[in-house]
């Protein structure tokens, strides 16, 4: 009877950021499959697990994926892991995965840490329908037609990108999709996490201005629906709504105000007035 390939998700920074039932899983497991083992040896090592390992990386063959696929078929149980985050989202884990569902293995997800969804839940963009859409393309070609194929979707969009590629990102999607609000999560969950959120152009000059560092996870707003591009000094938008607010408007009147006067989503300028709620609690 075929064994069980279980897809673990693991920290994406945080060693802290695992559960429980994926710490057993990785304990109990004949064999982890990972994509670097040095980095996945770190993990184990904190929390003294001492499993065996063996790398399973976007190089592995045809040879490595019947070994592994051997096991499998002989009942032992495998844990695939990746460098950070859950397997089969921009890693090479979906082939093992399919050659276990060929097998008729039982494959078992263990949920836990994502950066696309960590950072889509702290942007405070539409998360109710969204579109992953990965790394972009490296060839120039390839890249253009990339983004050009993201220019009618009408749902609030999560890329990954490598920090050599950020600058190059941002000015393809500014040149294609406008300069739709934007939030990005770097370094999400390490000492030196950061949260931006504001507009294309915004982070374009923000990351202009000192050399980006760390791996990048994008959320690009959705098109407004009256098409209307939302203004690249979003300063101008809030000391709209804190004129309003001081002439004795409530927030729900001082939204509604700006965004007739100013033309833009609603949405965009909630959004905008509850940043600005946040940092004066902070301040208090």
């Amino acid at each position: 009877m075929p064994g069980t390939l279980y897809i673990v998700s693991t920290p994406i920074g945080n060693l802290e950021d695992i559960t429980l039932r994926a710490l057993r899983v990785l304990r109990e497991a004949d064999l982890i499959c990972a994509e670097d083992t040095r980095v996945t040896r770190k993990l184990l090592s904190h929390y003294d697990i001492h499993t065996p390992l063996t790398s399973y990386h976007e190089h592995s063959r045809g040879e490595k994926i019947e070994s592994l696929a051997e096991r499998l078929s002989v009942g032992q149980s495998l844990a695939l892991v990746s460098d950070a985050g859950t397997p089969g989202i921009s890693d090479p884990g979906q082939a093992l995965i399919a050659a276990a569902i060929g097998l008729d293995a039982a494959v078992v997800p263990i949920p836990g840490p994502c950066a696309a969804i960590a950072a889509l839940t702290a942007s405070g963009l539409p998360g109710g329908r969204f579109a992953f859409v990965g790394f972009p393309p490296r060839p120039k070609g390839d890249r253009r037609a990339f983004f050009e194929s993201l220019r009618e979707e009408p749902f609030t969009l999560v890329l990954y990108e490598a920090p050599g590629r950020v600058l190059s990102t941002l000015e393809e999607l500014i040149r294609t999709l406008g300069d739709r609000p934007l939030s990005y999560g770097r370094e999400l969950t390490k000492q030196f996490e950061e949260i931006y959120r504001g507009t294309v152009s915004g982070a374009l000059e923000r990351l202009r201005a000192r050399p980006p560092r760390g791996e990048f996870t994008l959320i690009v707003g959705p098109p407004s629906p009256s098409g209307q591009t939302p203004p690249s000094d979003l300063s101008d938008v809030q000391q709209a709504l804190q004129n309003a607010l001081d002439q004795g408007a409530t927030a729900r009147d001082a939204v509604q105000q700006v965004s007739t006067l100013l033309k833009l989503p609603r949405r965009l300028v909630y959004r905008l007035l509850l940043e600005m709620q946040r940092r004066a609690e902070k301040n208090l």
